[in-house]
């Protein structure tokens, strides 16, 4: 139904953000991170699902659309809605849910309020045959390099910035606090 929206962002708090589009303000459910990002321009572009419910039509909004393609097919999880996809992808980057659930690893997700243990195995279970095709720009990223993306975004550097940063550090930096120390070096110029 809604798929895009692009306009000016006139409200917001840490769970959405009122995206004003031609005098109808839309209320869009949103990541910390997409907040943050949304909130440097004049106008915001965002790729939206709208998820109908008997009592309420909620939107969410994403910035790139590989972005709505996870958080879909999260919410094709049994058990799992919108409002714990999103959760789910608030606590780490793409990348790094990627590689727990291609590791097996349920106890990374169970970090997210609403997910306990047996959700997080199921995610695991459901998601892994799915992921087949799934493109991301960077799906490939090791055990190491999604713990400095971590430990840089725990240090309160933005994804876009601790991405950066990462891929400028050199191939000397092996483990993850060599990565961090070296991508501090450059976030510090």
């Amino acid at each position: 139904m809604i798929s895009h929206l692009k306009g000016a962002i006139i409200a917001e708090n840490e769970r959405y953000i009122v995206l004003d589009v031609r005098g109808v303000g839309y209320k869009i459910y949103v990541t910390t991170e997409t907040r943050k990002q949304a909130g440097k321009t004049a106008e915001t572009s965002l790729w939206t699902h709208l998820a109908v419910r008997e009592n309420a039509l909620d939107l969410y909004g994403f910035l790139e659309q590989t972005e709505l393609q996870f958080f879909e097919l999260l919410t094709t999880v049994s058990g799992i809605g919108p409002k714990t996809a999103l959760g789910i992808m608030n606590i780490a980057p793409i990348e790094s849910i990627l590689t727990a659930v291609a590791k097996n690893d349920a106890g990374y997700l169970t970090k997210t309020t609403g997910v306990g243990n047996k959700n997080a195995q199921k995610i695991v279970l459901e998601l892994k045959g799915k992921l087949n095709g799934f493109t991301f720009e960077s799906a490939e990223v090791s055990s190491e390099g999604a713990d400095a993306l971590d430990a840089l975004q725990a240090l309160g550097y933005s994804l876009k910035e601790s991405r950066d940063a990462l891929g400028k550090v050199g191939e000397t930096a092996k483990t993850p606090s060599e990565k961090v120390r070296e991508a501090l070096k450059i976030l510090g110029k």
